[in-house]
């Protein structure tokens, strides 16, 4: 059975089997408040983000470049950066070109189903077989709060009205799918205090309609958008939800969130070597010549390089002292990782040793300059009157923006 290479349909798969996401398809025919596309981090996992968009003809290129690489690719999927379905022409044209290299390949998408009543037939007939199909909720008060605006056949709908038509297009579209022997995956993206004690009746509604599987999420808050306050859903939560609902019907619990332009397995993402076109150098957020006060900076860094590094995984921290005129790295201290998995990270009582050895680590510094954070760890630090600041790309840059933010907090 084809699902049994399909990393996000078997959890036996992900340690075996590779796919790669051809980031095609940029338009996307709703606005949701949890999303802001154009942020890319080069270390980010998280739907929606790519450091480039193909064409039809350079995604098939790149197919056969990462097949003669990794022989143990089996699926080829597109995720975005938008949604397939609202550019279906190229989407199409993308499957079709790496179809007729008849190569052994898994082919899936994921929509936010929107236009599934439109094109279902077409990716029954194009022999498309896994289909992830986000759906946050079925009440339309709900849909509201989650979506700005819902573009449809040339007019713009919000509010009520706007989830509404969403809902009953997902619906009808789910429907035809399995019916034709296709495997749906539901994506939810839970948001606390909006959709997360709803939860339970769109998996009920989902095994009701032959799903064969749902995939709770973590919101993740991304810069630019109407949710970046929000805090991250922790994964001690998540894991709860995902219990409840293991008894209505199987749960995806190895899911990565992964990048429009992920290539690789599902832990070891090497998009990064698989680049069709050159990214734009990126400016400096903020001279140094502008700080004027002294700060020591604590960054979580691998190699010293990039800020790629989540809090808890860290097992040393890098002290910078910046002044007027330069970024000094001044120690190293070493820390125990107290997180080995999302599902540690945030709520477990158990490393609560390490927790306050590594916070301890840092007390005399005025920030931390990390990748990624949990709500609940950004709260402690400010107890102790260190700013948590997340960023991506260059230490350098990411320090100079750690300034700027600190600048503005001086200044308020």
């Amino acid at each position: 059975m084809e699902e049994s290479k399909h990393p996000c349909y078997n959890a036996d798969a992900h340690h075996k089997y590779a796919r790669m996401h051809l980031p095609v398809a940029p338009q996307c025919n709703i606005s949701c408040n949890y999303c802001n596309r154009k942020f890319d981090c080069v270390n980010e996992s998280r739907p929606g983000v790519t450091s480039e968009v193909l064409t039809p003809e350079l995604a098939s290129q790149k197919f056969s470049w990462v097949k003669e690489n990794i022989e143990n690719l089996s699926v080829v999927g597109i995720a975005g950066p938008g949604d397939a379905l609202a550019n279906w022409d190229v989407t199409k044209k993308s499957i079709e070109l790496i179809q007729a290299k008849g190569e052994d390949i898994i082919f899936c998408l994921s929509t936010n189903g929107l236009m599934l009543p439109h094109y279902a037939a077409e990716l029954v007939e194009l022999g498309i077989k896994h289909i992830t199909v986000t759906v946050n909720c079925l009440d339309p008060n709900i849909g509201a709060r989650l979506y700005k605006v819902v573009n449809y056949e040339g007019k713009s709908y919000t509010g009520v009205a706007g989830a509404e038509l969403m809902i009953q297009n997902q619906l009808q579209g789910i429907a035809y799918l399995v019916e034709h022997g296709v495997l749906v995956k539901i994506n939810i993206v839970m948001v606390k205090g909006i959709n997360d004690q709803h939860i339970p009746e769109v998996v009920k509604k989902m095994k009701e309609l032959g799903v064969f599987i749902t995939n709770i999420m973590p919101l993740i808050p991304a810069p630019g958008s109407a949710f970046e306050k929000f805090p991250q859903t922790s994964m001690k939560e998540i894991n709860e939800m995902r219990d409840l609902c293991q008894l209505e019907m199987q749960q995806m619990r190895h899911c990565k969130q992964c990048r429009a332009d992920a290539v690789g397995l599902l832990g070891n993402d090497r998009s990064n070597e698989f680049r069709m076109t050159k990214p734009e150098p990126e400016k400096s957020v903020l001279p140094t010549k502008q700080i004027g006060k002294e700060y020591r900076i604590a960054v979580t860094s691998k190699h010293g390089k990039l800020v790629d590094q989540h809090f808890g995984h860290t097992t040393e921290f890098l002290i910078y002292q910046v002044n007027d005129e330069s970024f000094t790295l001044m120690e190293r201290r070493k820390v125990e990782q107290y997180c080995s998995g999302a599902s540690e990270c945030d709520d477990s009582d158990s490393k609560e040793g390490q927790k306050n050895a590594a916070i301890q680590a840092i007390e005399d510094c005025d920030a931390v300059l990390t990748m990624r954070i949990g709500y609940h760890g950004q709260q402690r630090l400010l107890e102790h009157g260190i700013v948590s600041v997340e960023y991506c790309y260059t230490v350098e840059e990411g320090l100079s923006y750690v300034v700027e933010q600190l600048t503005m907090k001086k200044a308020i």
